[in-house]
């Protein structure tokens, strides 16, 4: 398991394919501050509303120079279709291999009505434009959390 990662570290680069068959690569995202989000998995409650929720205030992260993507270990072809579906605006990362996911320490252990399991704890890391993580929320409540997140983008 990695360490968790704490405000001031350097964020871990990543390079994923993300739906449309694009790319999203730290690398990429210099100048801009970055809104990077995990989540369990496509097209369940709590994921949709969080997607919608980021896509709708993507023009408001764009204006405060931040970019945001969504991680999950679903494919890119699941991330298509999730995004279809919903018409969403914000670029979903496949990692299927959990390389990102544990670099940045958010595959945890999880119980569900007493069984546990291991999956995707709801996180989102704020990057700065230094590559430095300038905030984190974990066990992501997601009514209110992308409004939260974006007022601390515009205060970078």
């Amino acid at each position: 398991m990695a360490n968790e990662l704490e405000v001031g570290d350097l964020a871990p680069a990543f390079a994923l394919p993300t739906d449309g068959g694009g790319h999203a690569r730290l690398a990429n995202f210099k100048g801009k501050a970055v809104v990077l989000y995990f989540y369990p998995k496509d097209d369940t409650s709590g994921c949709t509303a969080e997607a919608i929720a980021f896509s709708g205030l993507k023009a408001e992260f764009e204006a405060a120079g931040a970019v945001v993507v969504g991680v999950s270990p679903d494919s890119a072809a699941s991330h298509d279709k999730f995004k279809t579906k919903h018409d969403l605006a914000v670029a979903l990362a496949a990692d299927p291999k959990r390389a990102t996911i544990e670099a940045y320490g958010v595959w945890k252990e999880k119980s569900m009505y007493g069984r546990k399991y291991f999956g995707v704890e709801r996180t989102t890391f704020l990057i700065d434009r230094q590559r430095r993580i300038a905030k984190v929320w974990r066990k992501v409540k997601v009514p209110g959390h992308a409004e939260e997140v974006l007022a601390a983008a515009k205060a970078l």
